[in-house]
């Protein structure tokens, strides 16, 4: 079991996506919509009470994040979409980011693929280049584990809707 903190994307995101993205590429492995998510901070292997506590303890009260998935890319074998958002850098670094020595990149992955299959997934990233989600306010982050690759809520933490948090302009 491996433990990550990540916000969810909202149902009407999720059918954007959903309505953007052919599944038919061969070899791909495609994440299903309900694994979808932005890690915020990944934990591995841990005790579910005391990240929990520690989780709570750095986020709940926080300035909720404006967002919105934007255009898509590839890391080595994983095809993504891009993430914009006032804040979010501040809230992951909060959530656990900054327990890892790589920067952090927001993404949601989609799909992974064999190296071999690099030049395709190029190509469906560069036909999601235009791509931009409906914007939403992640509310709550959202304590998650993995087990055999099934994802599962643990426990959520509210986020600070009040007034006062500007949203973007885009």
């Amino acid at each position: 079991m491996q433990l990550f903190s990540a916000l969810l994307p909202p149902s009407e995101v999720v059918r954007s996506i959903e309505a953007r993205i052919d599944t038919r590429a061969a070899g791909f492995r495609w994440a299903p919509p309900v694994n979808w998510h932005i890690t915020l901070g990944f934990f591995g292997e841990d005790d579910i009470a005391t990240r929990a506590a520690w989780l709570r303890e750095r986020v709940t009260g926080r300035p909720a994040v404006h967002l919105r998935l934007s255009g898509a890319d590839t890391f080595p074998k994983v095809l993504w979409l891009g993430v914009e958002g006032d804040g979010l850098a501040e809230l992951a670094a909060a959530a656990g980011a900054d327990l890892d020595e790589r920067p952090y990149r927001p993404h949601l992955t989609l799909a992974r693929f064999p190296a071999a299959s690099q030049p395709e997934a190029e190509a469906i990233a560069a036909g999601l280049s235009g791509y931009a989600s409906p914007a939403w306010t992640a509310a709550e982050v959202v304590l998650m584990k993995s087990t055999a690759g099934v994802y599962s809520q643990v426990e959520r933490f509210p986020l600070d809707t009040g007034a006062g948090h500007g949203q973007p302009g885009w």
